[in-house]
């Protein structure tokens, strides 16, 4: 079953631009987990913030859950079910004490009070964080805060997150541990994932990727079939993981590898 429908979606920033997003077509179905990449103005935050309904298209349809972007009663209900988690966390952290902030949402909404109490622990214990209800948010580590954001959103019960380059600011300890609580919301949670990167590892996680360019949608695939096919990513300057490119180059000296999408896959083999 489709969650998210996006159907010949244009959209401009204003009259005298050329499209942020042309002719978009669009298809995510409910507990996918989806990686959308793309060279720096491709329009993937263009793409997740009308997922959010922080913009409507200019020209198309876009439908989650069957609801309908462009009607404004549907407005409150989509960013239920849609959960944004942005690149630095510190916009999005609101309290001083990091209980108080996964029960700002909440709160908002009119959730009673028992429960709040219950959405808060579950939440940060969904995401590692269980234990740290007292400490401030900002004498955490970027990656610690960046999961404290993702357990604020998921406080509100969503069906589906949207990630607009969540680990784009942290080290590589806080980018594993934020791609983990990720990949444990899916798996586990069975919570739709949009995940847009410019990590192309990160990518690889996913079980679709999504190639964007100049506002349209160029490949889409499983990762390896997408990121098999390297000559296409590089022409418009996107990074190819290493694994990928690593066996490539052992094809080339005649050692003869399997297609593989993880540094584990690799190594098991050559052992």
């Amino acid at each position: 079953m489709s969650l998210i429908e996006m159907s010949d979606v244009f959209f401009k920033y204003n009259e005298m631009d050329r499209p942020a997003l042309k002719n978009l077509n669009l298809s995510i179905k409910a507990g996918e987990f989806v990686s959308i990449i793309g060279s720096n103005g491709s329009g993937k935050s263009t793409l997740a913030k009308l997922l959010n309904v922080l913009l409507l298209p200019t020209e198309g349809q876009i439908t989650i859950n069957g609801l309908n972007t462009g009607k404004h009663k549907n407005i409150w209900e989509i960013r239920q079910n849609v959960g944004m988690v942005f690149q630095n966390p510190d916009n999005q952290l609101v309290a001083t004490m990091v209980e108080d902030d996964v029960a700002f949402g909440p709160e908002n909404i009119g959730i009673p009070g028992p429960e709040i109490r219950e959405r808060v622990d579950r939440s940060l214990k969904m995401v590692g964080m269980k234990g740290f209800q007292r400490h401030s948010p900002h004498n955490l580590s970027g990656g610690q805060k960046q999961r404290v954001a993702i357990a604020g959103v998921i406080a509100m019960e969503p069906s589906c997150l949207v990630l607009d380059e969540p680990t784009a600011m942290l080290d590589p300890k806080g980018r594993q541990e934020v791609m983990s609580t990720i990949s444990y919301l899916n798996k586990e949670k069975d919570i739709t994932i949009i995940h847009i990167t410019h990590f192309m590892e990160e990518a690889c996680q996913a079980d679709k990727v999504f190639v964007m360019h100049e506002g349209q949608i160029i490949k889409k695939g499983n990762p390896l079939s997408v990121f098999s096919d390297m000559e296409p990513l590089k022409k418009i300057n996107l990074d190819v993981p290493v694994v990928i490119e690593l066996a490539e180059i052992l094809r080339e000296n005649n050692i003869e590898i399997p297609q593989v999408i993880t540094i584990n896959e690799l190594v098991n083999f050559i052992c």
